[in-house]
């Protein structure tokens, strides 16, 4: 790999920080302005070289236009660039997200906020179905051969029932499948190493959830909900399940990564510190990882062990973010969130309009309902 151009920190500071503030849309928003920033309007990476780096963090697990992006600041300005682009792509979005956590997960919120939270959270469970979809297709694709699909119906099967069920370790069924699919290639019958959970109350529980988020998240994007929808709701009582819908819908109209979203949840657990605390041990496997590989990444694309695991982690991500859709529904509590719901499906899978237009606009719908007198889930 060539040496990164001698670009000064100030200048990767302003551009990725930039990029923070206006990334709303998530990867596929942020892999274009990566693309026009760095290829297109500044000339500082071939265009076949971003690709190959799109594929590259494709491979790794936790979310990868954040990795895309550390990558292209440590490819523009060093490892300080890596430091200073990272932070500055990711910061902006997790402060908002912080911010307006403190609004709406307060003990009291005003019922205006709560009304506008209930009505982004009802079109939650259609945001991951669209989401699934836009991964199931092209990965569905891929996946040539009789063998091969039958495959990853079985391990889409799979992060299925373990996202629809509650209390179900999403994680669990992503490292079994990535292995059994590692195991079949090879011709083995050798054991599969599975990841337990900590079941330690405190900030060591939350940890553990932001570290399942930010290196186990095999798919990245959406499939943070239904590892953190467990351990925030059900198992650790941090939030409500309408307090998680609203923490979702708000990790999704905000600008940067969407695994800030965990910021959300730290900050139910226990105020600013732990949302800093969540997002720190979140964000931290992403500079590691592209820190450390970013010079074998071409090594990395081809090394058959990290796309067989892939191959089988991947539609069982893909599974979990469709089965969080049965959980996220089931939080609904009013007739008219149902109707949002269903309109949201329409809009996001039917017209394919944008996610965050879509979340606002059911925002405003339960501006609505609260004006019409529609009682507001608390």
């Amino acid at each position: 790999m060539p040496p990164p151009p001698a670009e000064p920190l100030r200048t990767v500071a302003r551009e990725w920080g930039r990029l923070g503030l206006i990334g709303f849309g998530g990867p596929p928003t942020h892999i274009v302005l990566l693309r026009q920033l760095c290829v297109v309007r500044r000339g500082w990476i071939p265009g076949d070289e971003f690709e190959d780096a799109i594929a590259a963090c494709n491979l790794l697990p936790g979310p990868s236009s954040t990795q895309l992006a550390i990558y292209c600041a440590g490819r523009v300005g060093g490892w300080r660039g890596a430091l200073v682009g990272g932070a500055g792509f990711i910061v902006p979005g997790v402060a908002i997200v912080i911010a307006l956590a403190a609004l709406f997960l307060s003990s009291s919120p005003p019922e205006g906020v709560r009304a506008a939270g209930a009505g982004g959270g009802a079109a939650v469970a259609a945001v991951a179905v669209r989401a699934g979809l836009d991964l199931a297709l092209p990965s569905w694709a891929r996946a040539a051969g009789a063998a091969r699909r039958v495959r990853w119906l079985a391990y889409a099967s799979a992060g299925a029932a373990a996202a629809a069920v509650a209390g179900a370790d999403v994680v669990v069924a992503l490292l079994a499948c990535g292995g059994a699919e590692i195991l079949i290639r090879r011709g083995g019958t050798g054991p599969i190493s599975l990841a337990a959970a900590p079941h330690a109350a405190g900030l060591g529980s939350l940890a553990w959830t932001a570290l399942k988020v930010g290196a186990l998240s095999f798919g990245g994007g959406f499939v943070i909900i239904p590892l953190m929808q467990s351990d925030a709701v059900s198992r650790y009582h941090w939030m409500t399940g309408p307090q998680f819908l609203d923490a979702v819908a708000l990790g999704q109209v905000t600008p940067g990564p969407v695994v800030g979203t965990v910021a959300a949840v730290g900050y139910a657990a226990g105020g600013v510190g732990a949302a800093l605390l969540a997002a720190l041990v979140a964000f931290a496997p992403s500079f590691i990882f592209v820190l450390i590989g970013r010079s074998r990444f071409d090594r990395l694309r081809r090394n058959p062990a990290a796309r067989a695991f892939l191959e089988g982690a991947g539609p069982a991500a893909i599974g979990a973010i469709a089965g969080s859709s049965v959980l996220l529904a089931g939080e609904l509590r009013e007739g008219w969130q149902y109707a949002v719901l269903a309109a949201a499906g329409a809009a996001l899978i039917l017209a394919r309009q944008s996610i965050v237009a879509v979340l606002l606009a059911a925002a405003l719908a339960g501006e609505i309902a609260l004006a019409a007198g529609a009682h507001i889930p608390g």
